[in-house]
């Protein structure tokens, strides 16, 4: 039989193949999983629509109501020879006419400025809701990437399970350990699947909790370390007022300022005019006529007044409650502050200490085994005390992460 292909076409052919299989597998990165999520979240779409929705309304906050046409008949005799005739009296006449009212200034511009505040306002919210989005993307990245890096390890895990099975058979063979010995280190490999199975059930959770922000693409492959955001006590504290809940105050105080300055400006008079044009029969002539009307507040003490009293409450409410969120959120703040300060000195000592002298520990047992003056059992549990410090210090991590995350965007995207 001949072959298809030469040894060149065979070469092109390996080469070709050997550099698709070497193409890097899509990986999703925390800044893409932070770009995807904007271009997904349905939250933001909506939050975008309503901030059109109070843009286009505040168009025409203030301008005058629309114009009134008047149509009509005037002084048709209901009685007499001549009821119901339009040509015998002279004051009978078919009406037709417009009628435009005008609000005061002052209640013009205070609706306008109302408008204005809410967009600001949907604006403010939709900036919250885009920082929610990120931060919330951003923990769900974080604890699907430390479970991958927990599952990462057992590679190692089961490759030291199988040196150490290997340990024990020459410790029999050298008449140094007992038979049952052998029987450890397969408990050790079930134990290790049982973590590892609880692991992967974890990662199916992460992932379904990362997809509710990301969409399909939840499902790649997680590329990167776990984030680290420098963390700046004073700046934090400093930046405080810049909280994006605490923002969301500016633009509802002014809308409720501009309310109570609407109901003062209902203490002033609206007018309005109209102009007719009034036909009677051709033997009388036809008439024109203007009327202006202007509104009387004359009982501002049951009227207006208590409605800018509802108003100045308002006002006072809001006040009272960015009081409060702010001393809630420097709590909160102290709090985070706390946490991270805690999750940092535990990393630092782990890294430092707890992992060394697992390590340590790990090496002198076995090498106490192998010497025959130690048991068994005492390397069974240097190793568990190892593998549970190496997941330890992968949960700090995590720790750390989620912690400068939330002061991140809590304090630090929102000033930039």
């Amino acid at each position: 039989m001949y072959s298809w292909f030469s040894f060149p076409g065979r070469l092109a052919v390996g080469v070709l193949a050997a550099a698709l299989f070497s193409l890097p597998v899509a990986a999703l990165t925390l800044d893409e999983a932070l770009r995807q999520a904007e271009r997904e979240a349905p939250s933001l779409a909506a939050q975008a629509a309503q901030v059109d929705s109070l843009r286009n309304s505040a168009i025409p906050a203030g301008a005058l109501p629309d114009p009134k046409l008047l149509l009509g008949l005037q002084n048709v005799p209901i009685e007499g020879d001549n009821r119901g005739r339009f040509d015998r009296e002279p004051m009978t006449m078919q009406m037709v006419g417009v009628m435009q009212e005008v609000p005061n200034r002052a209640k013009r511009r205070a609706r306008v400025e109302a408008a204005e505040a809410g967009v600001l306002s949907a604006a403010a919210q939709e900036r919250v809701e885009r920082l929610r989005v990120r931060r919330q993307t951003a923990l769900a990245w974080i604890a699907a990437r430390a479970v991958e890096e927990k599952l990462s390890l057992f590679k190692d895990l089961y490759g030291e399970n199988d040196l150490l099975a290997k340990a024990v058979r020459a410790s029999i063979a050298g008449g140094r350990g007992q038979a049952a010995d052998s029987v450890a280190p397969k408990q050790e490999a079930a134990l290790l699947a049982e973590a590892e199975d609880q692991l992967l059930q974890s990662r199916a959770q992460q992932r379904a909790a990362l997809r509710r922000w990301i969409g399909p693409r939840a499902a790649e492959p997680l590329f990167g370390r776990l984030p680290h955001w420098p963390v700046d006590a004073e700046h934090y504290r400093h930046n405080l007022q810049r909280h994006p809940e605490l923002t969301l105050f500016d633009p509802m105080t002014e809308a409720a300022q501009a309310e109570v300055r609407q109901a003062v400006a209902d203490k002033q008079s609206d007018w309005s005019w109209q102009l007719a044009y009034q036909k009677r029969d051709r033997a009388f002539g036809d008439m024109v006529s203007l009327q202006l009307s202007f509104d009387l507040p004359l009982f501002p003490g049951s009227r207006q007044n208590p409605r800018i009293a509802a108003k100045q409450a308002s006002l006072s409410q809001l006040h009272a409650e960015r009081a409060a969120a702010e001393r809630e959120h420097a709590q909160q703040l102290a709090d985070d502050l706390a946490e991270y300060q805690r999750f940092e000195r535990a990393l630092r000592r782990s890294q430092e200490l707890l992992l060394p002298l697992a390590e340590e520990k790990v090496a002198l047992t076995l090498a106490g085994y192998r010497s025959g003056t130690n048991e068994l059992a005492s390397v069974i549990a240097a190793r568990r005390e190892l593998i549970e410090a190496r997941l330890k210090h992968i949960d700090f991590e995590q720790a750390r992460a989620l912690s400068s995350a939330r002061l991140h965007f809590a304090y630090e995207e929102v000033s930039q």
